[in-house]
């Protein structure tokens, strides 16, 4: 069975969180780790997923300043909940980097990781800082 891009995205935000946690952490192990729970860990790291990863991991700084260009003055990216500063850093990664995802879908993606992983008002702040971006 081979996973979706929705199912990637969760799988890469998930191994972000890990990695957020430990950076010594090895990439391959949270990879199957996540993919067990799809019930996919033999298969093979689907591409997209470590391109998620490490793009996320390798853009971080620039990343970041441009998500805190969005921001409310009185915010720092530092002051974001894991969560959210994750599910940013993804959108803005599949909007500057990758082209064969259209501007809505990383939008709405990133919604449906805020559905899963944070809470309403994460959601609607993640909304509104892609939106601002994407104005």
């Amino acid at each position: 069975m081979s996973l979706n891009r929705h199912q990637i995205r969760e799988a890469a935000f998930q191994v972000l969180f890990a990695l957020s946690s430990n950076a010594e952490a090895s990439h391959e192990d949270l990879y199957h780790q996540v993919l067990e729970s799809y019930h996919d860990a033999s298969e093979d790291v689907p591409a997209y997923l470590s391109q998620i990863v490490d793009g996320v991991l390798d853009h971080q700084a620039e990343l970041d300043e441009e998500i805190s260009k969005y921001l409310k003055k009185t915010w720092s990216v530092e002051r974001l909940a894991r969560t959210d500063h994750l599910i940013l850093q993804i959108a803005f990664f599949e909007i500057n980097y990758v082209e064969d995802v259209p501007n809505k879908v990383a939008i709405n993606e990133a919604l449906e990781l805020a559905k899963k992983f944070a809470d309403e008002t994460a959601k609607n702040f993640i909304n509104g800082v892609l939106s601002s971006k994407l104005g």
